[in-house]
């Protein structure tokens, strides 16, 4: 059997969350954009999407790198069952936490494991459920000037200033509302053999 190593890894995203949180444990790894249109054309409801997409991510990278492991993911905020995508301007992104304003919003975040060794994929989608605080556009717009998170899903950053605008936050995994569940990719990783420093 193949001796894996984390200099086979690829991240099959282009988001800067994603590189980092794998960098907090390997040494090694290549992140590669994947050319993959995020439109749900099969009408399907988020849990089964965030899954279609993380898995057409990793698909698609691990064509062109198919003796590495190849981890895709996706992440959908779920606000009413309805999608709110990433906002990727200031309007919107007011719009967004807004209307969250003294609601839960749900974050599905879906993972795409393929081995090139067992041959196998592997897949998780945490759960994370965060409760927004009543408050109004004066907060939303003095959150924003802050973080700007115009390339997040949900118009926050958990990692900066996020945490004023939450009520609580109910989740497994931590790293997941960042954007990937790192404790099932670590022990995937573990179970796999891919060596961990």
């Amino acid at each position: 059997m193949q001796n894996p190593s984390a200099a086979n890894i690829v991240l099959a995203s282009s988001s800067p969350y994603r590189r980092g949180l794998l960098d907090r444990f390997l040494d090694e790894f290549e992140a590669v954009s994947p050319d993959v249109d995020e439109a749900n054309v099969d009408g399907l409801e988020p849990p089964a999407l965030a899954t279609q997409l993380a898995r057409r991510k990793a698909e698609a990278v691990a064509a062109s790198f198919t003796r590495s492991l190849v981890i895709g993911a996706d992440q959908l905020a779920v606000l009413d069952d309805q999608v709110l995508g990433k906002p990727g301007n200031h309007q919107k992104a007011v719009e967004q936490l807004v209307a969250a304003s003294g609601k839960a919003v749900r974050f599905l975040t879906a993972v795409c494991m393929l081995d090139p060794v067992s041959r196998k994929r592997y897949e998780y989608t945490d759960v994370t459920t965060v409760r927004f605080r009543q408050f109004d556009r004066r907060l939303a717009e003095a959150y924003l000037r802050h973080d700007e998170p115009y390339d997040c899903a949900g118009s926050f950053k958990i990692e900066g200033a996020g945490f004023v605008l939450f009520e609580s936050v109910t989740t497994d995994d931590p790293t997941a509302l960042i954007g990937l569940p790192m404790i099932w990719v670590a022990g995937r990783l573990l179970e796999l053999g891919y060596l961990l420093p």
